[in-house]
């Protein structure tokens, strides 16, 4: 006696299967921590939970906390397109810049900050202000920074340097932003 497998209800019993093992996308695994207010920011006064995403300056150690740096003029923003992170052309050569004045001082720490404009959710531009500072991060240890020397962070829409509602304000807060730190 021969077995009849029907092909549809086989089809789609798998469909279903892989739609449930696969499920819906998870947010990305992040510590939360209180920011430290800016100095001299329109929103000097705002603070917000922000995710804390580090890289240790060395194996084990806590990283410094964000107040311990400082800006310096030797290391300029770099900006990003709407929705983006990828390190534009233009943005290349000043982290080529930044890489270079980082490797000719080997005991400076370095905090990214990743910044968003203000269009989305708090939850998107946190997200979206990680994977900037990540990508500037991964563009500067291709050029010889260690990564132990890096720590990160997403303040997403939280600090903007431009309040204007329009695109060229925008542009200018889509930002990854770089201090220092003497260890």
């Amino acid at each position: 006696m021969k077995r009849v497998v029907r092909t549809a209800p086989v089809v789609i019993g798998m469909l279903a299967l892989a739609v449930l093992v696969s499920g819906c996308p998870k947010r990305p695994g992040t510590a939360m921590t209180s920011a430290p207010a800016p100095s001299g920011s329109a929103n000097a006064g705002q603070t917000g939970l922000v995710p804390a995403t580090t890289t240790a300056p060395s194996r084990g150690a806590t990283p410094p906390a964000p107040a311990e740096f400082a800006a310096t003029d030797r290391l300029a923003d770099i900006h990003f397109e709407f929705d983006k992170y990828d390190i534009r052309p233009e943005d290349a050569k000043i982290l080529d810049a930044d890489a270079a004045w980082l490797k000719t001082r080997p005991d400076e720490l370095l905090l990214i900050e990743g910044h968003c404009d203000e269009r989305g959710t708090v939850e998107y531009n946190l997200a979206l202000g990680e994977r900037r500072a990540k990508a500037a991060m991964n563009y500067l240890v291709g050029q010889g920074v260690q990564a132990r020397r890096i720590t990160l962070i997403s303040y997403g829409k939280e600090r903007p340097v431009c309040t204007t509602h329009d695109e060229a304000c925008w542009a200018m807060d889509r930002r990854a932003h770089f201090l220092v730190k003497a260890r």
